[in-house]
């Protein structure tokens, strides 16, 4: 990346190690780590599992299903842990746990199925290399499946069942369910974590939204992973697996794939992955083979744009007749709902995108760039924009509904019991006179990291400076609409 600026001010080369301190090395180095973390995870995914099924068809704003996984797990993961530390849920998700179990046969240790001789001067650890095969058949995924297509229609899919999920307790029981089901299933079929690479749909927004996270993990020399031709951040050895997520560990560019699982750090003989603060955005810029397989991850940006859209209208707008629709009190509406969900994720919003990229490149006056290669490249401004409302419309769950998961933690199966004396404490909104505002805020501060990122973009996809001022211009015209639309839905 060439030296520059963000805001003019930042330089976004800059990077601070986090790793470089031992007492962090030491932990991510450590088998157990993350294991305790996801064997605590398992565990409360079990109580909300259990509160699910209990809880049946009541109301969901005492469960502990509901509350833990639509309010606080959403919250944290749309406020702190994307934007802050990337993936960081992949790392921690008890999800592809017992799939990984069954592939490995071993959870802490690693199993090194066959031994090869490694010379001396290259073996710096062992002279054992994991390169057995594990349990299950092991098919590699489909070459024309490795993108984001399924989960960006399977996150669709889920959406249309939205308004079931934060109600009803036993739908959030059903589809938490059939998620651990299918990772496991997956994981006899396809080899190591296919499922969370190319179906789970929580990975497929973290992929998209950790490009504007203000961590990542990178190698630190690229001249040690050159004079290490074993590559033990790939095929693994007994200290650590091969990257489950079937990545280089010692070239990888983006954060869009990584899952932070730190094998890669427990099997690197040399310590040279580490785990980095940066500016955040970093990976906007990053344009490696952004075409023609991103097109996919152009659609996850409109879908997870439109669905922003639909959701606060659904759930925190003032219109009832749209909530009405949204959890089926007549067939008919329901119906009308998800046609207009569909259509408008996957073609109106690219549809409307497509005519400003179409204006970009006609105010470019350049004739050489496509407008498939501007449409897919300006995509990526709607990475901090689309964030940006997210973690507004997480502010609007949170600051009303945050007090209820005081009551829940002390009465998780709505039982009378009261485990750490919260019970009885009520409900109580917290600043939300001020929603509106912080909302907003939230809105216009990543609105101007659209820009910037944007204007970076049409530098790099225009050869001339003129022609990218030019061809930003609609760009910039769709993303102020965008933000003026949501100022008005949030401050009304």
């Amino acid at each position: 990346m060439e030296s520059e600026k963000l805001f003019g001010l930042f330089d976004l080369n800059w990077r601070f190690e986090l790793t470089k301190f031992k007492l962090v090395r030491g932990i991510f180095k450590s088998r157990w780590f993350p294991l305790l973390v996801l064997i605590f995870n398992l565990f409360v995914f079990v109580i909300i599992l259990l509160a699910g099924f209990i809880g049946g068809y009541s109301a969901g704003n005492y469960n502990f299903g509901i509350m833990i996984v639509w309010i606080l797990w959403w919250v944290l993961l749309m406020l702190i842990l994307v934007p802050f530390f990337s993936r960081m849920w992949c790392m921690v998700c008890p999800f592809p746990l017992f799939s990984d179990w069954f592939q490995r046969r071993k959870l802490f240790e690693v199993k090194s199925v066959r031994n090869i001789k490694i010379p001396a001067e290259e073996n710096k650890i062992s002279n054992g290399v994991n390169i057995g095969k594990p349990r299950g058949l092991n098919l590699k995924w489909p070459k024309q499946l490795k993108n984001m297509w399924m989960m960006n229609i399977g996150f669709l899919v889920t959406t249309f069942f939205s308004g079931f999920f934060t109600v009803r307790p036993y739908a959030t029981f059903v589809l938490l369910g059939s998620i651990i089901l299918l990772a496991f299933i997956f994981g006899l079929i396809f080899e190591k974590r296919s499922f969370c690479l190319y179906v789970c749909p929580v990975s497929g927004f973290q992929g998209l939204y950790s490009q504007f996270a203000m961590s990542e993990i990178r190698r630190k020399d690229p001249e040690v992973c050159k004079r290490h031709p074993l590559k033990t951040c790939f095929v693994g050895n007994e200290k650590g697996h091969g990257c489950p997520w079937l990545l280089t560990p010692f070239d990888f560019q983006k954060n869009t794939y990584c899952g932070m699982c730190l094998e890669c750090f427990k099997s690197c003989p040399y310590d040279n992955m580490g785990l980095f603060l940066r500016p955040p955005g970093t990976d906007l810029l990053i344009d490696s083979k952004r075409e023609p397989k991103s097109l996919d991850e152009a659609w996850k940006a409109f879908i997870m744009l439109g669905i922003a859209i639909v959701f606060y209208l659904s759930f925190q707008g003032p219109w009832g007749f749209i909530k009405d629709m949204v959890r089926a009190q007549t067939v008919k509406g329901y119906l009308i709902y998800i046609l207009f969900h569909t259509v408008f994720n996957l073609l109106i919003i690219p549809g409307i995108f497509w005519i400003f990229s179409y204006l970009s490149k006609l105010f470019s006056g350049n004739q050489e760039v496509s407008v498939k290669r501007v449409l897919t490249n300006f995509a990526y401004t709607l990475v901090p924009l689309g964030l940006g409302v997210w973690i507004g419309f997480s502010l609007g769950i949170i600051l009303p509904n945050g007090s209820y998961i005081l009551h829940i933690i002390s009465d998780p199966f709505a039982w009378g019991w009261n485990l750490f004396g919260t019970a009885n404490f009520p409900w109580t909104p917290v600043f939300t006179g001020l929603l509106g505002y912080l909302q907003g805020i939230t809105m216009v501060i990543f609105y101007l990291f659209s820009l910037d990122y944007g204007y970076k973009i049409s530098t790099r996809l225009y050869p001339d400076l003129s022609q990218a001022r030019r061809g930003f211009m609609p760009i910039c015209i769709f993303l102020t609409g965008i933000t003026v639309l949501f100022l008005w839905l949030f401050l009304g």
